[in-house]
């Protein structure tokens, strides 16, 4: 593994990584950011690790979250999932960066209900620049949250600690869920101009016969054009138009279908392959979902 990538496996790890004491609980940690400081000898460096991480910071930190870098305005709450990188790119000093950090191992939530449903908080999987900002009473909700998770960890562990401590990170991350709904709600006009440039997107790929050249647009695509995330953006179409993004591509391929089915002698397998799909039954079956009629049905009945 390249030298400049530090695995990060453990609670244990973490705390001795950044210089903030040992584990009171071998699978979960709070952190105050202001105790964590990265020198010059750190720039460059990779870390990946293994836990969920839950944070909330006032200020430009000395971290990359995944590929982007983002200065944080107040209260800017974040997620990041195992697996995910951050790249120390400057320097930061103790008490420079107001917040807490929340760390867990994906043990603790094992078998758990959380465990079944956490892949369900797609923001977990959000870009940074997608964060979640935070009203002042919403911050306190979730600080209140984040004293009583620390106070449990200070406990002795007993046949009660993981499920108040599963208890309390899925509230928080309901919250979370309904604050990141509100701020869905106060970017409507924002929002409604990234629904546009989704059907903007797929238009400009059906003029440009990428249909044919690389097969049905992604969801990645659509993202990418977006400049946002896969799980943000059908997060947000889902939000504002009640259809996620998937919905949307085969929404966008059944209509030119439709105008294939009227306006050419194409056979129904013919007009599959044109519009991407592999397999002709496949298309048969999404078509018919859309419009309640078999291509043949809605041909013969137009």
């Amino acid at each position: 593994m390249d030298k400049k990538i530090i695995h990060i496996n453990s609670i244990s790890q973490l705390l001795q990584f950044s210089g903030t004491g040992k584990p009171t609980h071998p699978l979960i940690a709070v952190m105050d950011t202001a105790h964590i400081a990265f020198g010059e000898e750190m720039l460059g460096f990779r870390i990946l690790s293994d836990l969920y991480c839950i944070a909330l910071k006032d200020g430009s930190c000395g971290l990359d979250y995944g590929r982007k870098a983002y200065d944080f305005s107040e209260g800017v709450l974040f997620f990041s999932a195992p697996k995910q990188l951050f790249t120390v790119t400057k320097v930061q000093k103790l008490n420079e960066v107001k917040g807490w950090m929340i760390y867990f191992h994906p043990d603790l939530i094992r078998n758990t209900k959380l465990a079944s449903k956490i892949d369900d908080y797609t923001f977990f999987n959000y870009e940074v620049n997608e964060a979640l900002h935070l009203s002042e009473k919403e911050q306190s909700v979730l600080k209140n949250l984040v004293n009583l998770i620390e106070n449990e960890i200070q406990e002795r562990i007993d046949s009660h600690s993981q499920q108040v401590l599963v208890s309390n990170i899925e509230l928080m991350l309901s919250y979370s869920f309904r604050f990141y709904e509100r701020q869905f709600n106060t970017r409507a006009a924002q929002n409604t101009d990234i629904v546009s440039k989704v059907e903007s997107l797929l238009k400009n790929y059906y003029k440009t016969n990428e249909l044919i050249l690389s097969g049905q647009p992604t969801i990645e695509y659509l993202a990418n054009g977006c400049h946002l995330s896969s799980n943000y953006l059908s997060d947000l179409l889902s939000k504002e138009t009640g259809r996620s993004a998937k919905d949307h591509i085969n929404d966008f391929l059944i209509e030119k279908a439709k105008n294939l089915l009227m306006s050419s002698s194409d056979s129904v397998s013919g007009i599959a392959y044109s519009l991407g799909f592999n397999y002709p039954h496949y298309f048969s079956r999404i078509f018919k979902k859309k419009t309640g009629k078999t291509p043949q049905e809605y041909r013969h009945l137009n």
